[in-house]
């Protein structure tokens, strides 16, 4: 094995710049199917965290003007949900929705203070069952639960920022924030890992409509399904957005009315756009490779032709053709080997970095996140393109090696 590597080594010495350049083809198309596999899912993991915090078969309905005239009431007239809408659906759609809550925006009432320290956050009244929809992390206390509910409760959940601006290192489960003036126990602290920037603060529903003159009004409602397909997740929204439309008399042909955002939809949409880019990396990365090895086979083809007096000799003085077979593929593996591993390294060490400098990034800018994040490389995968890069090399270096056995030493000897 010794004379082996010697012999290969020696050939190569002699080429110095042909052994590289051929080396650096093989290296190059491993290092790109890395780069490209590890961009195609840094991008894919920054789509997830999008849809990260919500549940993948949600609906959000939402109200808004009417566009048409119908049943004897006017264009632009605004749609209002109320209690009794969601009591409504609740009752319909049991078959299909797992959870359902209504939302309670209070707008303008965000000023929130803790002894000397205030601010103004996004408060929302929602339902214990919002937390399978909207999905939050309870890093501290508890959600809102059903006894908030029925005994009207002026308890809050605060997100994370919100904390550490009033209470900044004070715990504040237990603890009274006054909103508006109002005077609300905290019960829960909480991060949103979609946005983990907002400051967010949720209070029950019910208590929200009675504190602050909201009636029987809600913002929006917030639904997930017992859906496990788009089409049926798309059947429950227009049966829901019928059933509405029906409710507030809004004219059937009337899109704008009602508004609503169907998650499962999207989210199909985004993975569908991903398999797509998954495919066309791994059509790049291929034919990068083949590039490689058709460039191994040419070179392999060129050093038997410059080596044709020397095997004639090897063959007159003993060699079989297995040997001369076997000194050629010795090379071509060894020279697609060794790239396509120096290859690998520096494919994954490169991705390796930028995900150390991405989470880094993110700290300071969550919104990356959401963007480009976590660009990885299956290793089994990488490993599995080596070994077939390595069986290529072999296939290569055949054709060129059956080539120099087949050399009859006579012919060889006298070849210039």
């Amino acid at each position: 094995m010794f004379n082996s590597l010697h012999e290969i080594f020696s050939t190569l010495r002699q080429n110095k710049l042909r052994a590289i350049m051929t080396g650096f083809s093989v290296a190059w198309g491993i290092f790109m199917l890395i780069l490209l596999l590890g961009s195609g899912n840094g991008l894919q993991h920054g789509m997830e965290n999008n849809f990260r915090g919500v549940a993948k078969n949600s609906l959000w309905i939402w109200s808004r003007q009417t566009q048409l005239a119908h049943d004897g009431l006017q264009a632009g007239r605004r749609i209002q949900f109320t209690n009794e809408d969601y009591n409504f659906l609740v009752n319909m759609f049991q078959d299909d929705i797992s959870n359902i809550s209504g939302r309670f925006h209070l707008w303008g009432r965000g000023t929130v203070t803790y002894k000397d320290n205030y601010g103004d956050y996004d408060l929302e009244g929602v339902r214990p069952e919002f937390k399978n929809i909207q999905i939050v992390d309870i890093k501290q206390g508890r959600y809102l639960n059903e006894m908030d509910m029925k005994e009207f409760r002026k308890v809050a959940i605060i997100s994370i920022p919100v904390k550490e601006a009033l209470f900044k290192d004070e715990d504040p489960i237990g603890k009274y924030v006054r909103i508006s003036n109002v005077p609300f126990m905290v019960v829960g602290l909480f991060e949103n890992p979609e946005r983990r920037d907002d400051e967010q603060i949720y209070i029950p529903v019910n208590t929200a409509q009675r504190v602050f003159n909201g009636s029987n009004r809600l913002s929006e409602l917030a639904i997930s399904t017992n859906a496990l397909t788009v089409a049926e997740n798309k059947r429950i929204e227009e049966a829901v957005r019928t059933t509405l439309m029906k409710r507030h008399r809004v004219a059937p042909e009337d899109k704008q009315a009602i508004g609503s955002w169907n998650t499962l939809e999207h989210f199909k949409q985004a993975q569908g756009v991903f398999r797509g880019i998954r495919l066309f990396v791994w059509v790049i990365g291929i034919m990068t490779i083949i590039a490689g090895i058709v460039g191994v086979s040419n070179i392999m083809i060129i050093l038997v032709k410059e080596r044709t007096k020397e095997i004639g000799i090897r063959k007159a003085i003993g060699a079989t053709p297995w040997s001369v077979i076997r000194l050629v593929l010795a090379e071509s593996v060894f020279i697609t080997t060794l790239s396509g591993f120096l290859g690998l390294v520096f494919g994954m060490g490169l991705l390796s970095a930028i995900s150390i400098v991405l989470q880094s990034v993110a700290e300071q800018s969550p919104q990356v996140e959401k963007i480009f994040f976590n660009p990885t490389a299956n290793v089994s995968v990488v490993v599995a393109a080596l070994v077939v890069l390595i069986i290529a090399g072999l296939i290569a270096g055949f054709v060129p090696a059956r080539r120099a056995a087949g050399i009859k030493p006579i012919e060889a000897l006298h070849d210039e």
